[in-house]
């Protein structure tokens, strides 16, 4: 079963591992980016995604079995950015 938190800023969505699904993108504006670690504590030195230019109201499926993280999941956002993060 999936969780999922609605982000509009830098947020360490979960500790331990587990499965990023996907990311909603519901705004942006100004020069968005997310990048996407593999870190406990908001760290950001495993990148699991690295930097993209999201577009609004775009879904981004990370395939069937999803992109599995071992230390935490860490959503780093730049310009303006509102989110919706499914993970596992």
């Amino acid at each position: 079963m999936a969780n999922y938190t609605y982000i509009s800023a830098t947020k360490q969505v979960k500790v331990g591992a587990g499965k990023l699904k996907g990311i909603f993108v519901s705004a942006v504006s100004g020069s968005p980016k997310i990048t996407v670690y593999d870190e406990p504590a908001g760290g950001t030195t495993a990148t699991l995604l690295g930097v993209f230019i999201p577009v609004a109201s775009t879904f981004y499926p990370l395939g069937v079995d999803g992109a599995f993280f071992n230390k935490g999941l860490n959503v780093v956002l730049g310009g303006t950015v509102t989110a919706t993060v499914i993970y596992e």
